[in-house]
């Protein structure tokens, strides 16, 4: 166990107390959290619209600047992975679960509940759209991006190790050795494994609806135990066979189980509005790019409520889990140039996202305009089974859905395992297989322990709150990568 750092330890130190707070004051942990988060939302709502807009502002630059070819690596280096299977590991490491969780749910909640418009009715219908793209488009890779890019500037060309910390070197320099880097790297972390445990926790009850619905498959603890434990030794195994094989293989298996049930939703669902609603939403949603990247409606309380119920809790959500995406998409991307980097990561899961939407949203809404169901009634986890009930071939798309969830589920705590061994490693590019396990064991447990005692919502509440703090890291690591290429750029001149 030499090649651990103190970061391992201190993490899962701070992950027992929360855990151990959330299991024996359960109801004080959820009300000390809600209260904390709503005072963060707040507070700090008009600070996080200005940050990922400020962050999208920069990746543009980036893209059109000088800096745009200098590459990720060593002039000589040339990308590990095809361009299909890198985007496949973005999409997969950057969204997975969330998309089929909010696919259809989401713009039906906007739908029924807009922010500004007249429930049910066009304009609703438009807006509910354009947030949905809001949500999960740009800003978000943008913000993503931009870290990524500084962990691979720093770790491919300057040979820097892959931790957080060493990306603020040219700020704080030697500072970032001792405790201070400790912290920012304990806090990464932190972050990275609460943030899973969540996706873990959500992704085993929308399967345990799905079998549900299926097959009678009660609903419950136990049920959400042993899919859990299912995927656990599916992710381990996957772990054990490395970044090249495991998590190669079940990002391009992601990909090609997404596109089938896409086309199913397209082709079954009603095809022409589909293809209008995304055509006309890319146009709303860029028309109103600029008013939604910084409205805070301070004269609307009505409208305040819905920003912080829906785009600055996105927001932060995105920015708790930077540090597990952003290390997974800069561990991917090595060879890459800053102007190739940056426009894969920007347009090709954006692009992606909006057309998933825009099925699934879509047919959602159509399905409810129409009367024959209320889909709009159901759960979150249901929204989706209750949407295939009601098309042909049902069972096999409720299928295939199920299984696109379970691969996402594995790949992300796959994924997920690669980082947290990486960053308590000292940012080895390959951690022992030994540290991966504890770590995924750790994920696991915990999302475990807190479906058990009802604590998923304090867990979401918990990552909001991280997420304030790593907000100021990200601007500084933002800093440090521009001082770090001006320099660079001076030198070739």
């Amino acid at each position: 166990m030499r090649k651990i750092s103190n970061v391992f330890y201190i993490t899962i130190a701070l992950i027992v107390i929360t855990v151990g707070y959330g299991v024996f004051a359960s109801e004080s942990f959820e009300a000390v959290s809600l209260n904390v988060k709503n005072f963060v939302a707040s507070s700090f709502g008009w600070y996080y619209l200005l940050l990922l807009s400020v962050l999208l502002l920069i990746s543009i630059f980036l893209i059109f600047s000088p800096y745009g070819k200098i590459r990720l690596g060593k002039d000589t280096d040339r990308p590990a992975f095809s361009t299909v299977t890198w985007i496949a590991m973005l999409f997969s490491a950057g969204m997975g679960i969330g998309l089929v969780f909010y696919g259809a749910a989401e713009p039906l909640s906007h739908y029924i509940n807009p922010a500004t418009k007249e429930p049910n009715t066009d304009a609703a219908f438009k807006e509910a759209m354009r947030e949905s793209f809001f949500h999960w488009g740009l800003h978000v890779w943008a913000m993503y991006g931009i870290v990524a890019l500084s962990l691979a500037y720093f770790q491919f060309r300057k040979d820097a190790p892959g931790l957080i910390s060493a990306t603020l070197k040219p700020i704080f320099g030697k500072k970032m050795d001792g405790p201070w880097g400790i912290f920012v790297d304990v806090l990464a972390v932190f972050a990275t494994a609460f943030g899973v445990a969540t996706t873990l926790g959500f992704g085993a009850v929308q399967i345990n609806a799905g079998l549900n619905y299926l097959f009678g498959i009660e609903i419950g603890t136990f049920s959400q135990f042993v899919i859990i434990a299912i995927v656990t030794v599916l992710f381990i195994m996957s772990a054990w066979t490395g970044l090249s094989k495991g998590i190669k293989y079940l990002s391009n298996t992601n990909l090609v189980l997404a596109v089938v049930l896409l086309v199913f939703i397209v082709i079954l669902g009603p095809t022409l509005l589909i293809m209008n609603v995304f055509t006309d939403s890319i146009g709303g949603y860029l028309g109103n790019l600029v008013y939604m990247s910084f409205g805070t409606a301070p004269l609307n309380e009505n409208n305040q409520q819905w920003l912080f119920d829906w785009t600055i809790f996105y927001w932060a959500w995105w920015i708790s889990w930077a540090p597990f995406v952003s290390m997974f998409i800069a561990r991917v991307s090595k060879g890459r140039t800053i102007r190739e980097f940056m426009v894969g990561v920007l347009l090709a899961p954006t692009l992606l996202c909006a057309f998933w939407f825009s099925a699934f949203g879509t047919t959602a809404i159509d399905m409810q305009r129409s009367g024959i169901v209320d889909i709009a009634s159901s759960s979150t986890e249901l929204v989706i089974f209750e949407m295939f009930h009601e098309m042909p071939w049902s069972f096999i798309i409720s299928i295939i859905a199920i299984l696109l969830i379970s691969s996402f589920f594995v790949t992300s705590a796959d994924s997920a395992t690669f980082v947290l061994g990486m960053q308590s490693t000292y940012g080895s590019l390959t951690p022992p297989t030994s540290v991966k396990i504890i770590w995924g064991v750790i994920q696991s447990s915990m999302a475990l322990i807190l479906l058990s005692v009802g604590g998923m919502s304090a867990l979401q509440n918990t990552i909001i709150i991280a997420a304030l703090p790593f907000s100021f890291v990200m601007l500084l690591m933002v800093i440090s990568l521009m001082k770090s290429l001006k320099s660079e750029q001076r030198r070739v001149r």
